[in-house]
């Protein structure tokens, strides 16, 4: 899963993107209006956290003009201002959850799978696919109850395709959601890490759609 970081306090930027990348995902940062602007206006991100006291552009500016051009992504607002008239602002400029500086790390990061569950319809931390079980919110894999261990990129992929599962999902979509913009992208080594995720599962869930991308489906598990 992919996210963009726009907070201008660069501090925290990087103990809080730090934090992500450790959670398992991938962080696009910026640290300014227009920057985080130009990324939420072209990249394609699972969700975004935003500071709303940036320089060059604030915050509110940013997310009225993304709603306005139809970008939907989950946005948290992020910002040191407690006062309610503020929250409401962020909320009716199109803010999906709201978070008060100071806070503890692990609050963002539990709003944070809050929201991807949401936009992806699903309720609960544990997402589950025959048996196949992935747990965001301790960042466990299980099948049939047994502890699965992959690798970052094996848990990213995964979790993007059980949090999307009954759709295809092309290998450039795969691409795109599964690194920054800073990674060497190679659509060709998503069969690599697919042939992994088989591997270390043991069942069969995850379908090659011939000439369009895999699929994640329960039906065809073992």
């Amino acid at each position: 899963m992919r996210l963009l970081l726009v907070e201008d306090d660069r501090d925290l930027n990087r103990q809080l993107g730090s934090a992500l990348e450790k959670a398992g995902y991938a962080v696009d940062r910026a640290y300014d209006g227009e920057e985080g602007g130009f990324l939420g206006e072209t990249e394609p991100y699972d969700a975004v956290i935003l500071d709303l006291g940036l320089p060059i552009k604030d915050g509110v500016s940013l997310l009225k003009e993304w709603r306005a051009a139809g970008r939907t992504m989950p946005v948290i607002a992020l910002t040191a201002r407690d006062r309610w008239n503020d929250k409401v602002q962020a909320f009716d400029a199109g803010a999906d959850d709201y978070v008060t500086k100071p806070f503890h790390m692990e609050e963002v990061l539990a709003r944070v799978r809050a929201v991807l569950r949401r936009a992806a319809g699903h309720a609960q931390s544990a997402i589950s696919c025959g048996p196949v079980t992935v747990d965001t919110g301790a960042g466990r894999v299980t099948v049939k109850g047994e502890l699965i261990k992959l690798t970052s990129h094996e848990y990213r992929l995964l979790a993007y395709l059980m949090h999307h599962q009954g759709r295809i999902v092309s290998r450039g979509e795969l691409t795109e959601h599964m690194y920054d913009q800073d990674f060497d992208r190679d659509s060709n080594t998503i069969e690599v890490f697919v042939g992994r995720l088989r591997k270390k599962l043991g069942v069969d869930i995850i379908q090659t759609v011939r000439g369009l991308g895999y699929r994640m489906e329960p039906g065809g598990a073992a």
